[in-house]
């Protein structure tokens, strides 16, 4: 199929499309109102601004005017650290590209700075006001363009066009992936395959009903300590990003340290499910899975772990657990999980119930489940010059192939979630922080998290933008038991998914938990390399003394089929 024929079918297909009810489902509209009556109400300040903006650009055509009498002038204005975009040697050596660079920087730096200084509205109506206006002048970046980047323009005389050409047929072939809507391929999708070459730890699934498979690992030491793990991870992605590579593979290591590992592969939810919500998940997901390990191994107690998602609904679920005398779980590790959601971060913003709606809507047209696209666009969304620009740009306008990343795999292999349960958690605990206010209801019983005694360790990403640190650090201190936090370098992923070997980033460790996350950082120390070490040695302490190593296939659970099972491969 040619590039046009793909983009004019999807063009029609489009067009076919009822539209959404609101033009404006992010509720942006009545939030830069607000912020336009904020400026009106103080034309000092506007003015202020606009004066300050015509001196940036003054300093900047002075000089623009110096270079070229052949001078050397600073820079009026430089990327921030970490800005990939500019990085092409041409954005500083061609004065028309620079001077182009710069006056973008200008602009958009003094728009986002004005939008941020509005005062008396509505903290989280100037955060989305904030949040757009960041969108938007991203999206008006000048490396966004074929015609104002240099490296692009470069590409297209070197390959005589042929780099446009191919990207082209890439931004059709990503519109036809996509069924009309643009899919930016983030990797090359065809080097990968799960069970393959990714997600290829030995082990069985040992159970399966509607809403999990249950895998049990292959140990890889004669010995075992006594009490088996079970990680949940989140439902929104699937699980084997603990299992990417042998070489980064959480699920390998740990069995190296001599756990009997299972992992909760949660379905990939069809319109059959669409009713399930937290009740379910808690009863036919977590008191079920722990019962079956416990059944496997000959226990009455387990450890568990729960990552995002998977960790909110095991904190509930301990709280449960408390206010119901049930003693099975002998600790538990939450990754990047939130249970206080005060500071939840940029996701915070889609709990607008304007956009509530709009979710619910897109939900009942897809038969009561959320498309795992959404959420995809969603989490891109919150870094668009790394997840969305950034492949805009090398895959379409440069016309390069995508390179073959194994996380990036994994993060565009999305799955889908059941209305009830998503709807539930955006608005019950993102929206309305009932979980932390003691306001949850789960099971017939209120869930009390102070009454929780079980020991827990809290992991969590420095630069982690989905379940932010402050936010984390609130959750801990919701519990009444005896908890360990841990501040790991990089973000949500890396910082969850950092195999000693590779020696990269660091972690922070206080045995104390003071008021604040300030207080706490004040008293850490700071450790080289990955923190899971120090979690294995925790975690020791709470698994009994070590037995046999169990074997999958001998236990009272028969083997189903051989790890990752199918669960896993059902795409959205």
């Amino acid at each position: 199929m040619t590039a046009q024929s793909a983009i004019a079918g999807a063009a029609l297909r489009q067009a076919d499309r009822p539209p959404a009810l609101t033009p404006d489902p992010f509720n942006v509209a009545p939030a830069m109102t607000e912020v336009m009556q904020g400026l009106a109400a103080r034309p000092d300040r506007l003015m202020s601004a606009q004066a300050d903006l015509l001196a940036r650009y003054m300093e900047l055509w002075g000089a623009a005017s110096r270079r070229a009498m052949g001078g050397h002038p600073e820079p009026v204005i430089e990327p921030a650290k970490g800005d990939k975009r500019f990085n092409h040697p041409e954005w500083s050596e061609n004065p028309v590209f620079d001077m182009l660079k710069q006056s973008y920087l200008i602009t958009s730096g003094w728009l986002n700075d004005l939008v941020s200084s509005v005062e008396g509205i509505d903290p989280m109506t100037k955060r989305r006001a904030e949040f757009f206006t960041k969108l938007l002048t991203d999206a008006f970046s000048p490396s966004n363009f074929l015609a104002s980047n240099p490296a692009a323009l470069r590409e297209l005389m070197n390959t005589k066009g042929e780099s446009l050409a191919k990207g082209m047929e890439r931004f059709a072939a990503d519109i036809e992936r996509g069924g009309g809507a643009l899919a930016i391929s983030q990797t090359d999708h065809t080097v990968f395959e799960v069970g393959v070459n990714v997600a290829t730890a030995p082990g069985q699934v040992v159970w399966r009903d509607e809403l999990y498979e249950l895998i049990q690992y292959a140990p890889t030491t004669e010995q075992a300590h006594q009490i088996p793990l079970l990680i949940f991870p989140p439902w929104i992605n699937k699980f084997y990003i603990l299992d990417l590579r042998p070489e980064n593979s959480m699920i390998r290591w740990l069995t190296a340290q001599g756990f009997t590992v299972f992992v909760c592969s949660w379905v990939n939810p069809d319109p059959s499910l669409a009713t399930r919500g937290f009740d379910d998940y808690m009863r036919g997901g977590i008191y079920s899975a722990t019962a079956k390990v416990m059944e496997q191994c000959g226990t009455d107690r387990v450890n568990t772990v729960g990552y995002c998602i998977g960790g909110t609904l095991l904190g509930a679920t301990l709280a449960h657990m408390a206010a119901t005398g049930d003693k099975r779980i002998a600790s538990t590790t939450f990754f990047a999980a939130q249970h206080d959601f005060t500071e939840a971060g940029d996701l915070l913003l889609f709990t607008d119930e304007k956009w509530l709606d709009e979710i619910e809507r897109r939900m009942d047209e897809a038969g009561g489940v959320l498309p795992g696209a959404t959420m995809s666009d969603t989490f891109n969304a919150l870094r668009a010059n790394d997840l969305v620009w950034s492949f805009f740009v090398s895959n379409y306008l440069m016309g390069k192939e995508p390179t073959a990343f194994d996380l990036l795999f994994w993060n565009s292999d999305q799955t889908r979630m059941p209305k009830t349960l998503h709807l539930q958690y955006l608005r019950r605990l993102y929206r309305d922080n009932a979980l932390a206010k003691g306001e949850l209801e789960l099971g017939g019983v209120k869930l009390d998290l102070g009454a929780v005694k079980t020991p827990l360790y809290f992991q969590v990403g420095r630069d982690d933008h989905i379940a932010p640190a402050p936010s984390v650090y609130k959750s801990a201190r919701l519990f009444g038991g005896e908890v360990t936090y841990t501040l790991a370098g990089s973000g949500h992923i890396a910082g969850v998914v950092n195999h000693p070997d590779a020696k990269k980033y660091q972690h922070w460790t206080n045995a104390a938990l003071p008021a604040s996350l300030a207080e706490w950082k004040a008293g850490a120390v700071e450790h080289p390399g990955s923190w899971w070490p120090h979690w294995a040695q925790w975690l020791a302490a709470k698994s009994g003394p070590m037995v046999p190593a169990r074997d999958p296939q001998a236990g009272p659970l028969k083997p189903i089929e051989p790890a990752p099972g199918s669960y896993v491969q059902v795409k959205s």
